[in-house]
C-alpha cells in the first residue's frame, strides 16, 4: 500500500497573526505538489484568521495542543470544539516540549486523543525518547510505554484516526537528527506495535511522521525511508522557503 505523505509544520510559540497569515499565504502560493498533504500548527490565536486567509487552500490546519474538557472553568485551556469551530482539523498530542514543560503524561494524553476524536479532530500523537534512553537501549521500550498509556482503551475503529509522530527528544531542537536508519527502525518497531494490537491492516495504512531538526538538507533521505510517511517540521518550518523545499522533497 502506497500511503500519502503528510508534511506539517510546527510554529510552536512563534509568529504573530499577522506573521502567521503572511507565512501560511506565502507557503499556499507556493505549494506546486497535489499529491502531498501540508499541515500548518500555528499559535491558537492564527488558526481562526488562517483559515480566513486561506479558504480555498488545500492546507490543513492543527491546534498545538487540546484539553479534554468540552467547556467550563478552566482558564486558558481551549477545547477541541473551541479547536475546531476556528478552522483546525487536527491537533498535537503530548510534543516532548508538552511533556517536558507541562506535565504531560500517558493518562493525560490519552483523555486528549479521546477528547479530539469525539469531537472530529485527528490527533497527531507525539512519542520519543530521550538522549539517556536511546543510550541505555530503551528506545523500544520507552515507545512501547508512550503508545500502551497513550491508546489505552482505544477501540481499532479510534486508533485508525490517530497520525503518529517519532520525535526523538534529543534531535528536537538541538540540530542533530536521527540518521535515515535510525528513524526508520523506530518506524518500524512503531508499526510493528500497532500491528500486534491493532491488525496489519491498520498498521500498514497507518501515517507515522518523523520529526527532529527536519531540514531540507536532510528531508530527502528521511523522507525515502520506507516506513516514514512524512515529517513534523519544528524551526524550518518557518520559512517558507525551507518548508516547501522540505515538501518538494516528499
Amino acid at each position: 500500500m502506497v500511503r500519502r505523505k503528510l508534511i506539517a509544520g510546527n510554529w510552536k510559540m512563534h509568529k504573530t497573526v499577522a506573521q502567521s497569515v503572511e507565512l501560511g499565504q506565502a507557503v499556499a502560493a507556493g505549494l506546486k505538489r497535489n499529491d502531498v498533504d501540508v499541515l500548518l500548527a500555528p499559535t491558537a490565536l492564527a488558526i481562526c484568521p488562517l483559515s480566513a486567509a486561506m479558504a480555498g487552500s488545500k492546507i490543513l490546519l492543527a491546534g498545538q495542543n487540546v484539553y479534554w474538557q468540552e467547556e467550563g472553568a478552566y482558564t486558558g485551556e481551549l477545547s477541541a470544539p473551541l479547536l475546531k469551530a476556528a478552522g483546525a482539523s487536527h491537533v498535537l498530542i503530548a510534543h516532548s516540549e508538552r511533556r517536558q514543560y507541562f506535565v504531560e503524561t500517558e493518562k493525560t494524553a490519552n483523555l486528549r486523543i479521546r477528547a479530539a476524536l469525539k469531537h472530529g479532530l485527528k490527533p497527531i500523537l507525539c512519542i520519543g525518547e530521550s538522549l539517556e534512553e536511546r543510550e541505555l537501549n530503551q528506545t523500544e521500550f520507552v515507545l512501547e510505554s508512550q503508545l500502551a498509556g497513550a491508546c489505552a482503551g482505544l477501540g481499532k475503529s479510534e486508533a485508525v484516526q490517530l497520525i503518529l509522530a517519532y520525535e526523538p527528544v534529543w534531535a528536537i531542537g538541538t540540530g542533530q537528527s536521527a540518521s535515515d536508519a535510525q528513524a526508520n527502525q523506530a518506524h518500524i518497531f512503531i508499526r510493528s506495535w500497532l500491528a500486534v494490537h491493532y491488525g496489519s491492516e491498520l498498521a500498514t495504512r497507518a501515517i507515522i511522521l518523523y520529526g527532529g531538526s527536519v531540514k531540507p538538507a536532510n528531508a530527502k533521505g528521511l523522507l525515502a525511508q520506507s516506513d516514514i510517511d512524512g515529517a513534523l517540521v519544528g524551526g524550518a518550518s518557518l520559512l517558507a522557503e525551507d518548508f516547501l523545499a522540505i515538501i518538494e522533497a516528499a
